[in-house]
């Protein structure tokens, strides 16, 4: 990305380069899949902090909603730690997830599932790192400056590969090994179609102190990621992350004519929820932004995977938004005053 006066352009061939890696790996994604499933595994943990666990909540919520053989659970790293589960068996399954593979606490996690009879798999980009050398498995993506979208590509697709062999209700498999190889070429697309409209909103928003971002059911985890990592983290702006169906139970009582409001609405059995908020903001709000996934073509996706991958195709257009904002606030999204740089 770079700055041509207050438009951000994009340079989309560079953008696919970074899936080069991640796109051969299916057939060893799958691979592991079929070894980890072949095992008496009937529960999975999900183990990471910030975006990684957030991605997780995403796929968590279509694990949940057709496996009836297999519990998940889900955990920060930490506290997984801490709180130490008794079910941590050798029926379980822990992943990990965390892009450098240095992250402190995750490799403390996994350096303590090794003292348990579980079997773990580590979703990064090197399996030399303390991450992936810390488990048993480990699918590792390569050098990329896109490893979040690629964290999720190769993370679904084992999970769609376990959940095939383990659960005879799950639907998905063969549809969403399709429309993969396409994913990248979808969030390209997402990207193009809202960089000028990124500028006008960037505008808006550069000064809103706070900004609520809401989404529904897995789209949460795209108002986590652009409310905690993207505005808190990279520009220092004071944003909140709001469950869409939390909204009505006390958070919604901040709102007036000037509150700033970012809903992202998918494809899920949760749009009413965020639908019933936009009807909300329509009475009682002036300033509130709308980024509805079936606006974006995804080309290559099946209909029946669009609401599986929208909450991604929402996250790649928003990277648009952000970057403009650091641009016109000069505040460069690489700029930490903490991470990194203090004993914390």
């Amino acid at each position: 990305m770079k700055a041509s006066g207050k438009i951000i352009e994009f340079n989309q061939s560079h953008f696919l380069e970074q899936f080069s890696g991640s796109l051969t790996l299916f057939d060893t994604v799958l691979e592991i899949a079929r070894q980890l499933a072949e095992q008496p595994i009937r529960k999975i943990f999900f183990v990471g902090c910030g975006a990684p666990h957030h991605l997780f909540y995403c796929l968590e919520y279509w694990a949940s909603k057709y496996a009836a053989n297999t519990t998940f659970h889900r955990y920060f790293p930490a506290e997984f730690v801490l709180h130490a589960p008794l079910a941590l068996d050798e029926h379980s399954l822990v992943i990990f997830g965390s892009h450098s593979g240095t992250t402190k606490e995750t490799v403390e996690a996994a350096q303590f599932t090794r003292q348990s009879s579980a079997q773990s798999l580590a979703i990064t980009q090197s399996a030399d790192s303390p991450l992936g050398q810390a488990v048993d498995h480990t699918i590792a993506y390569g050098s990329t400056e896109q490893g979040y979208f690629s964290a999720f590509m190769l993370t679904f697709a084992f999970l769609s590969g376990f959940l095939a062999q383990k659960e005879p209700a799950w639907p998905f498999h063969k549809a969403l090994m399709e429309s993969l190889p396409h994913f990248p070429a979808a969030l390209a697309q997402a990207k193009a179609q809202t960089i000028s409209t990124a500028v006008l909103q960037a505008e808006k928003l550069k000064d809103s102190q706070p900004l609520y971002v809401l989404g529904a059911g897995p789209m949460y985890t795209t108002a986590y990621v652009f409310a905690s990592c993207f505005l808190m983290e990279m520009q220092r702006m004071h944003a909140h992350a709001l469950q869409a169906a939390e909204f009505f139970h006390g958070p919604f009582e901040v709102v007036d004519e000037a509150t700033p409001l970012l809903l992202l609405i998918g494809e899920d059995p949760s749009r009413p929820i965020a639908e019933r908020v936009l009807e909300f903001t329509k009475q009682y709000s002036q300033n509130t932004i709308v980024y509805d996934s079936k606006e974006f073509p995804m080309s290559g996706i099946t209909p029946e995977i669009r609401p599986l991958v929208a909450p991604m195709i929402v996250d790649a257009a928003l990277t648009n938004l952000v970057e403009t904002i650091a641009l016109l606030r000069d505040h460069p999204m690489t700029t930490r005053r903490y991470m990194g740089k203090v004993v914390y």
